[in-house]
């Protein structure tokens, strides 16, 4: 179910309440479709003169002050041929390079095209079509601008529907967002996304005609306030009005009229940020679509990555809890003997091309080590294993087994999140001093979080101990575990 968002109180209040009561009084002396423009214009200009004065920059003053040009447009191509080259020199076959390789081709094409694509959105029962159509017939927009309807958003659909059209959207050069009201949370949201993607775009409040003047007024004024965005306020299709005249006679005549659409500042300055900037919008469109397709092509290379990342992973923490199981130490110092390996941080460097010395993995050995003490990680983890020990009778047949078993799953979470840290980085670490360690806090206790359901717990206790208990040991747990059944 979509929910309203609450309103905000409206910063020209004091101005919009004189308004009114100065129209109040008036009321008998304006005639109908005078009192309609007075109110509207008294309640936008009592309400909206304090916002202007302070108001931020919207997409298309943000759009000005931008370094948007050739040069950098080749720059992002050129970034992202990085990685797509790096998937190569470590996955030569890699079933994703053909396209990859095309896409990034296509992109070198896209900085000379012509043609300027504008995406109408927005959720249903907007009036895209209807603003299509009228914009088509009334807007003077240079040659190759082409004005695309997308599918309706906000669908009470179980499919990703809406990320695909808002996918879509990205690959436009220019947006019309429109919306009949004030912002749901999913409007608020997809605006949020097209904002944080650098997309050029003018909310559209439709159907105002809809509205009675100053609930008009007030929408328009909360579109603004909220949104970091231009807002014009627009009737593509106006409802009806009726007609009445009095004839000599006497007799009166009534019929409907249609008004002419109401898009006076819509075509203005839609023509003419296209005319001015249609070359920027292009490379900027352009940039977006580089900087997707090297997200595309990082995911990739981090899977590729990560399967081999995963054995050596798997290597150290059965080395850790052989280590700790024949020489079982207090919980608290599994860390420092035996659950962070000095080579291990280095064969995970070598795989991210995060190069250490022995001095420089020692040291992000050491910081880990601290960072898992300090958050609790160690104490948390050793109860929890202890805790599915004890309830497979393992603990009292072999003390070592907790040690054992806590190093090796401290081992695991510790080389999962430097494989998760290693995935973020653009540039490699030159010293062990050069952690971000507010990050690698963060990914530690996610990693963390991620590995302590109690299936996947059970599941490697269980496989910790076919590895550290001889197998006849274990036939003789099993034995009793069934007499204790």
């Amino acid at each position: 179910m979509v929910v309203k968002l609450q309103r905000p109180i409206l910063v020209g209040g004091l101005g919009l309440s004189l308004s009114l009561w100065m129209l109040e009084s008036w009321h008998d002396s304006i005639v109908q479709v005078g009192e309609f423009g007075l109110l509207s214009a008294l309640a936008v200009g009592g309400g909206l003169w304090l916002f202007q004065k302070n108001r931020p920059k919207d997409s298309l003053e943000q759009l000005d002050s931008m370094v948007v040009d050739r040069a950098t447009g080749e720059s992002a191509i050129a970034k992202t041929e990085t990685v797509i080259n790096q998937l190569a020199q470590e996955a030569e076959n890699h079933t994703a390079l053909e396209t990859l390789r095309e896409q990034v081709a296509q992109l070198l094409l896209e900085l000379d095209r012509q043609d300027i694509k504008v995406a109408v959105t927005g959720g249903k029962s907007v009036g895209k079509s209807t603003l299509i159509k009228v914009l088509k017939e009334n807007v003077e927009t240079p040659n190759l601008v082409s004005l695309e309807e997308t599918a309706p958003l906000f669908r009470e659909a179980v499919d990703n529907s809406d990320a695909a059209v808002l996918g879509e959207v990205a690959k436009s050069d220019f947006v019309l967002f429109l919306t009949n009201g004030d912002l749901t949370d999913s409007e608020f949201q997809a605006l949020q996304q097209l904002k944080a993607a650098n997309q050029p775009t003018i909310l559209v409040f439709n159907k105002q005609d809809q509205y009675l003047a100053d609930e008009s007024a007030s929408i328009l004024l909360s579109l603004k306030q909220r949104m970091l965005l231009n807002v014009i306020a627009t009737a593509a299709s106006p409802i009806p009005i009726k007609v009445r005249k009095h004839e000599a006679d006497g007799s009166v005549e009534e019929w409907m009229e249609q008004p002419a659409p109401n898009i006076q500042q819509l075509r203005g300055q839609l023509g003419e940020v296209l005319a001015q900037q249609g070359q920027r919008l292009v490379w900027l469109t352009t940039i977006r679509k580089a900087g997707l397709l090297k997200a595309e092509a990082k995911n990739w290379l981090n899977a590729t990555r990560r399967d081999r990342a995963t054995p050596i992973i798997e290597q150290y923490q059965w080395i850790a809890a052989a280590a700790a199981f024949a020489n079982p130490v207090p919980a608290l110092d599994i860390l420092a003997t035996a659950a962070i390996n000095a080579q291990m941080v280095m064969d995970l460097g070598n795989i991210y091309q995060q190069k250490f010395s022995l001095e420089q993995a020692q040291i992000v050995a050491g910081t880990m080590g601290s960072l898992m003490l300090k958050l609790g990680l160690v104490e948390l983890s050793t109860n929890a294993i202890s805790t599915v020990l004890k309830s497979n009778v393992v603990t009292f047949v072999a003390g070592g087994v907790v040690q054992g078993v806590s190093a090796a799953y401290l081992t695991r979470v510790a080389g999962l999140s430097l494989v998760e840290y290693f995935q973020q980085q653009e540039i490699a670490i030159d010293s062990g001093t050069g952690l971000n360690l507010e990050n690698l806090r963060q990914t530690l206790q996610k990693v963390f979080g991620q590995n302590q359901q109690i299936g996947f717990l059970q599941g490697f206790v269980k496989q910790s101990v076919k590895r550290l208990l001889p197998e006849a040991q274990q036939v003789e747990v099993a034995g009793v575990q069934e007499a204790v059944g």
